[in-house]
């Protein structure tokens, strides 16, 4: 039986030239889809529908809409020539309801296609022309046909020199042909319990649907399935991660009570519960990689330091990696200022450091000499050396890959792993985007932080924004102003960061001190620009969202933001987090061009909270489809049907049935499990996840 599965499934992994209506130069233009098998082009969903199923009459057409008419041609066709360039073909015809014509410009090859008595199928945009109905450059065939009317018609991406039709037919073609190759990979009592269509069924009814209810219910088993896979495979990796890497035993260091109590403050309850849980894993024999997530400001950065000192009292060397120079060089002074009273050795390791000084902090690293390294991801290049490195902390968004884990695997003795992210991303969400990793969340923020007041405004307010500005600026502070693009763009009307640089620059604020920060700077240049702000060089510092994600500036207390609708709640959220980082009163400024209702109520919940979690599934919630948060910036497999926000219920459903499975079966290596597993290798082929998969 696996033989014979096994053949059948070799089928399905055909280069697709050799399939009917494809050869050499179509088949070139399928790769650029992604598409170099059956099976791909099985998996290449739609990404629409047109349904053409229903068919109306003509008197019942809505003018201006796209309607299906079954029809009787009942006279010859007519070209006139209104101008050198264009002519227009008119076919006049009857349906139940009354008479009217069928129109095209330019497509004179069709007046022989037609004759009077001939009954069609017709699917076009109705128009009127004074008391003339005309149905628009309209799809036709005949009754018996149902190719391109009366059914509902499958819509895909394409490439230059693929139309719909070509693709449409090719996939008719391969479902005819290959559709019972297909092995069927959930067991039937799970299908049984959730009510999922068999595979055959979905495939068909997702690609060519009976009904708007089929592809429903195709739809729902294809995302079910995918979202299975995923989680299985990430639970996977966390198992063996978990289970099969050894990791160091990190002692009960009583020194670490000192060290808390001497700091200025005193930790929130969320701080101690983290700490307590990495704690936990550090004194575990299994390697910890866990995911400290934490809202802008509610201090992750001290929770890494003890975590440091923990690992350096236990005679380990700890490094921290961070996106940018100026962020690594901030991280650098206040972990040196902290572990100094201790004697504990900090270092600093970027790209700018001179050859010299570079070679010497490297021996200094090998020997033992320094204790904590701070840098960029030079941190992790294959020249880099260490005594006895036993935790490696990354900050901001950058997820360490498996990858980037194997080389500091190699770099100690499978030092533990912690994660920092400021991106506040709902439970659920996280279970997917970080589904290797523990997960620890702070979610509460220091006291005594004063709330940043936010104010969204038309641009009829800007005169008086700038007042406010400069008020601000003869005070002694800085500010930041965002625009949404680095130069103008013809197709889109929004404020770049050039221009509204060279506005400022030349007349508003033509007194004060301006830079521009953007994207296409090299990392020198940027760096040299945030210091620069940073040691109050700088007044106004106009920039792109490059610096959602950068360096504390106390003196900094005001966030302004030009056509603030353009931006996600969350991604507003983290630029907003750049101001109120001292003892000023600061404030956050939405410059709002859109006067439509969705814009207007997500800027009151920028206005009403600053609970990150809050805003982000509220960000959710109202922007619905779309790029929330890119999967494949987590190096995670790419999704083919599942859009992680509007499928959240089935990713619920899914999850606690992946949890099962791996409670019963951690391996996977039961026969109704086995097509799931290969499965999951066939999803995790391209991604870095796969290193431990196999």
């Amino acid at each position: 039986m696996d033989l014979l599965r096994r053949d059948i499934m070799k089928n399905l992994y055909t280069n697709i030239r050799y399939i009917k209506g494809v050869g050499p130069k179509r088949a070139s233009r399928l790769r650029k889809l992604g598409i170099n098998t059956i099976l791909d082009l099985i998996y290449y969903f739609p990404k629409d529908y047109e349904d053409r199923s229903f068919f109306s009459t003509l008197r019942e057409s809505t003018i201006g809409e796209k309607t299906s008419l079954k029809i009787e041609i009942i006279g010859s066709g007519q070209i006139v020539k209104p101008r050198g360039n264009l002519s227009i073909l008119k076919i006049p015809f009857k349906d139940d309801s009354g008479q009217g014509y069928l129109v095209w410009f330019n497509q004179n090859y069709l007046k022989n296609k037609f004759s009077i008595g001939q009954k069609l199928m017709v699917n076009g945009k109705v128009n009127k022309m004074g008391m003339e109905l005309q149905v628009m450059n309209p799809a036709f065939e005949r009754l018996d046909n149902k190719r391109q009317v009366g059914r509902i018609l499958p819509i895909y991406s394409l490439t230059k020199g693929l139309t719909n039709n070509q693709l449409t037919k090719i996939t008719e073609n391969v479902l005819k042909e290959n559709i019972n190759s297909l092995v069927e990979c959930l067991p039937q009592d799970m299908r049984r319990i959730h009510r999922l269509m068999d595979i055959k069924n979905a495939i068909e009814n997702i690609h060519f649907p009976t009904s708007r209810y089929m592809f429903e219910e195709a739809k729902r088993r294809l995302v079910f399935e995918e979202l299975l896979i995923l989680q299985l495979g990430l639970l996977t990796i966390k198992n063996r991660t978990h289970h099969e890497t050894e990791g160091i035993n990190f002692f009960q260091v009583p020194e670490v009570k000192d060290f808390v109590s001497q700091l200025p403050f005193n930790l929130t309850k969320a701080q101690v519960r983290v700490v307590r849980e990495i704690n936990s894993d550090m004194e575990s024999s299994i390697q910890m990689n866990r995911l400290v997530q934490g809202d802008v400001g509610s201090g992750k950065t001290i929770v890494a330091a003890i975590s440091m000192f923990k690992a350096v009292k236990s005679n380990y060397q700890a490094a921290m990696m961070a996106p940018t120079e100026i962020l690594a060089t901030q991280h650098f002074e206040s972990l040196k200022s902290l572990f100094q009273p201790w004697g504990i050795k900090c270092e600093l390791l970027v790209g700018s450091l001179s050859h010299k000084k570079r070679q010497k902090v490297l021996e200094l690293l090998e020997k033992g000499d320094i204790d904590i390294i701070v840098g960029t991801h030079a941190i992790i290049q294959e020249n880099i050396m260490f005594k006895n490195l036993g935790l490696a902390i990354t900050d901001e968004q950058h997820r360490f890959g498996v990858r980037q884990r194997a080389i500091l695997n190699q770099k100690g003795l499978s030092p533990d792993i912690l994660v920092m992210t400021a991106t506040p991303i709902p439970r659920t969400l996280a279970l997917i985007l970080y589904g290797d990793l523990d997960i620890s969340i702070i979610d509460e923020l220091p006291p005594g932080r004063k709330e940043i007041e936010t104010y969204a405004v038309g641009p009829n307010m800007i005169d008086r924004v700038n007042k406010f500005i400069e008020k601000q600026l003869l005070s002694g502070r800085q500010a930041y102003i965002v625009c949404p693009l680095i130069e103008d763009s013809e197709k889109l009307s929004l404020n770049s960061a050039e221009n509204v640089y060279n506005q400022l620059k030349e007349s508003i604020f033509k007194e004060y001190r301006i830079s521009l920060l953007h994207g296409q700077m090299s990392p020198k240049e940027k760096d040299s620009i945030m210091e620069k702000f940073n040691n109050g060089e700088v007044d106004i510092l106009v920039s792109t969202t490059v610096i959602e994600v950068g360096v504390d500036v106390p003196n900094a207390n005001i966030m302004m933001i030009y056509n603030a609708e353009r931006f996600g709640l969350a991604q507003l959220h983290q630029l907003r987090g750049r101001v109120g980082r001292g003892d000023y009163q600061s404030y956050c400024i939405l410059l709002n061009y859109s006067r439509g209702k969705i814009p207007r109520e997500r800027m009151r919940i920028l206005q009403s909270s600053s609970d990150g979690f809050k805003i982000s599934e509220k960000d959710l919630e109202i922007r619905g489809p779309g790029e929330f948060f890119g999967t494949r910036q987590h190096g995670l497999p790419e999704l083919k049907i599942t859009n992680l926000f509007t499928d959240m219920d089935i990713l619920k459903i899914v999850q606690k049935e992946a949890i099962k499975i791996m409670d019963m079966d951690p391996k996977l290596s039961s026969q109704q499990y086995s097509r799931i597993r290969e499965r999951i290798l066939e999803m995790f082929k391209d991604s870095e996840e796969n290193l431990i998969l196999n």
